[in-house]
């Protein structure tokens, strides 16, 4: 599973945890989480350059190089949106999930719905509380088929007892 965008808080290590917790199949991998690195790969291993643009491009495709080839490589895409800085890299490796018909999560806080409506109707899932635990759960469903209690606690009622059973006119 690839773990796309946002790198300054600890969603990815919250994942990592829960997967181990449970015991899931799953491997995880993911973008350069260091910015410095990210930004200076390039310039590290081919020399450094003069001009800004010249460094991006270079780490730009120093980067490209490993972000293709782990999403290539991942049976699910994970994208998380963050406050604190605009995900252009997210939103690219997200179009690219889609394009390449990987099984795409969204994660994001709620106040980003609007901003992400594109991108959330292009997700599998979408977790629009911010939780990565979520993310956890979604995987261990899609594994083992376990579901955790219900969000709304004893308030939840399953669809048979609030809608009726099945299609009222087939």
């Amino acid at each position: 599973m690839y773990l796309s965008g946002e790198i300054h808080t600890d969603w990815r290590e919250i994942i990592g945890k829960g997967v181990a917790e449970r015991n899931l199949p799953v491997t995880l991998s993911g973008p350069n989480n260091s910015h410095p690195d990210s930004d200076d790969c390039g310039a590290i291993i081919c020399g450094m350059e003069e001009e800004r643009r010249n460094w991006d491009a270079l780490g730009g495709r120093m980067n490209a190089i490993r972000t293709k080839t782990l999403l290539e490589d991942s049976d699910v895409v994970v994208c998380r949106f963050g406050d604190r800085y605009r995900q252009w890299n997210a939103a690219f490796e997200a179009g690219f999930a889609s394009a390449k018909n990987k099984p795409l999560i969204v994660l994001h806080e709620p106040h980003l719905s609007h901003m992400l409506k594109e991108v959330n109707a292009g997700a599998l899932a979408v977790v629009a509380d911010g939780d990565p635990q979520r993310i956890v759960e979604i995987l261990d469903y899609t594994i083992t088929g376990a579901l955790p209690s219900p969000r709304d606690g004893a308030d939840f009622v399953p669809i048979a007892d609030r809608l009726g059973k099945g299609n009222p006119t087939p």
